[in-house]
């Protein structure tokens, strides 16, 4: 199930939806190269969030497994419940993120301004990453992605938007179709997916941090209303753009 666009059409410029795109463009090549070489595993051990190394089970100089090397624990310990979040593990990882980010990320920017969306995404990014340390506490894999945060988006856009049509491709064995789904439908069953997929994560290798989609969707929905300006919500129920003498003073750059 992968969102194609929505029908919900942004009223103030996305500046930061764009600005954090770009940044874990950047980040993916020039720190990660892009997927390439031993700079990547590296850069994985060094800003990837290590649930073991952050809650002491695993001590620090120890080795530990990562595909066909090893991570030695010493990074950047809680500091990287931050950096993680601009980490990735491949190229489609990344434009997934990114493409989720895009297709929702500019409508809850559009709801709160551009500071309030820079915490908000901030805060429900660490949330998920705690979510999965909890679930995870031995755990020597480097977590790594944006998806955290980017279920934060989700969550609240649900909250906000739930009769919103989302243009979405489904692909299941052979069938694969496009199909508008209310964004409560198209964003539910995503939801269904992470918490059938977080339970079954004990007695499955997946390699995804299940928990840490549920934890970030769990906190967009808890933290919207309290980041949310009824002003541009308002006004983008109405598709009605703001003046710029309309907007918050801290809204108009």
């Amino acid at each position: 199930m992968f969102p194609l666009k929505d029908e919900n059409p942004t009223e103030i410029t996305p500046y930061v939806t764009v600005i954090i795109i770009a940044a874990n463009v950047l980040v993916w090549i020039a720190v990660q190269h892009a997927g390439m070489g031993t700079e990547f595993l590296e850069s994985l051990c060094a800003y990837g969030a290590i649930p073991g190394e952050i809650t002491g089970r695993i001590a620090q100089g120890e080795w530990v497994p990562l595909g066909p090397g090893q991570c030695l624990i010493g990074g950047l310990g809680a500091g990287s419940l931050l950096s993680s979040m601009f980490m990735h593990g491949s190229w489609m990882h990344l434009i997934g993120n990114m493409w989720f980010m895009w297709v929702f990320g500019n409508n809850i920017e559009d709801s709160m301004g551009h500071v309030r969306f820079i915490v908000f995404y901030l805060l429900t990014g660490l949330l998920a990453s705690g979510a999965h340390i909890v679930a995870s506490l031995d755990s020597g894999v480097p977590t790594v992605g944006a998806s955290g945060a980017i279920s934060g988006i989700m969550g609240a856009y649900l909250l906000l938007y739930p009769r919103v049509r989302v243009h979405t491709l489904i692909i299941f064995v052979f069938f694969v179709r496009i199909i508008t789904l209310p964004a409560m439908t198209m964003l539910g069953l995503w939801f269904a997916f992470q918490l059938l997929q977080g339970t079954l994560a004990g007695t499955m290798a997946t390699g995804v941090a299940f928990w840490a989609h549920i934890g970030g969707f769990v906190a967009g929905l808890a933290l919207i209303k309290l980041f949310e300006r009824k002003k541009l919500v308002t006004a983008k129920r109405k598709h009605r753009r703001l003046t710029r003498e309309e907007l918050p003073p801290r809204e108009r750059w």
